[in-house]
């Protein structure tokens, strides 16, 4: 049996995203898997779903939220998981099969980061070995000012752990597009046409930063020029799936 897992804490999503991200992998996996969320807060959630604790993380209020609460799933004994454990985002769109997440080799695999041209992963949708690196968390404890002073997220931080351990490897570019990167047309265009399909090949269409999925339903702008004029039929066609 596979492991899936996504995190919902404080009130950016609400349990809506979780429902969605469930009905989606339902409809995009052919084989036995648990999916589990941790949350502090399980109202809304569907009982398909299972519901483990958020695990505690002691993070200073003061600071922006750069996602370090995920790397909690790497503690010792998450939920009783074990094996292979596909970490999936809140805000994500699944368009395509996400066995491949599981078949291919590997300890760990991550999204090659389309922004920047080094290592740098992003980790909304991640692989890894559950309980078996706990000292990606525990390094993390221990010297959480340093990481702090050279890593400004989670995923920066992990991805470099994983790089200097020799476990850093990514997944097929085909398989994890950008909303903002492969479907936004540029200005004017997308004053005029809706956003175009990320390829046949994607699984997973990642929506960092704005907008989130639920925006472009009825047509999304932003102040730098950024628009989709309205949501595409491609993506209508897998979100009302999910209602």
């Amino acid at each position: 049996m596979e492991n899936i897992i996504c995190m919902k804490w404080g009130t950016k999503f609400g349990p809506e995203y979780v429902n969605r991200l469930a009905s989606m992998v339902r409809r995009h996996i052919s084989r036995p898997y648990r999916m589990i969320c941790f949350t502090e807060n399980p109202n809304g959630i569907d009982s398909s779903v299972e519901i483990q604790p958020l695990p505690p993380m002691d993070l200073d209020p003061s600071l922006p939220e750069r996602g370090w609460r995920k790397l909690t799933v790497f503690q010792k004994n998450l939920a009783g998981l074990e094996g292979p454990t596909l970490f999936l985002d809140l805000d994500i769109v699944i368009l395509g099969p996400l066995d491949d997440f599981f078949d291919v080799p590997g300890k760990f695999r991550i999204i090659n980061d389309w922004n920047l041209n080094n290592f740098i992963g992003n980790s909304s949708v991640f692989r890894f070995e559950a309980g078996q690196t706990p000292e990606v968390l525990q390094y993390y404890l221990e010297h959480t000012a340093e990481i702090y002073a050279a890593h400004r997220n989670e995923q920066a931080y992990l991805s470099w752990w994983m790089k200097e351990h020799g476990l850093l490897e990514y997944w097929d570019e085909a398989w994890c597009k950008s909303f903002k990167r492969h479907c936004l047309r540029t200005f004017p265009m997308g004053y005029f046409l809706p956003p175009r399909h990320p390829g046949p090949e994607t699984r997973v269409l990642v929506f960092h930063g704005k907008p989130n999925p639920a925006d472009i339903v009825g047509g999304w702008h932003s102040s730098n020029f950024l628009r989709a004029a309205s949501a595409p039929d491609w993506f209508l066609e897998e979100w009302e799936k999910c209602e």
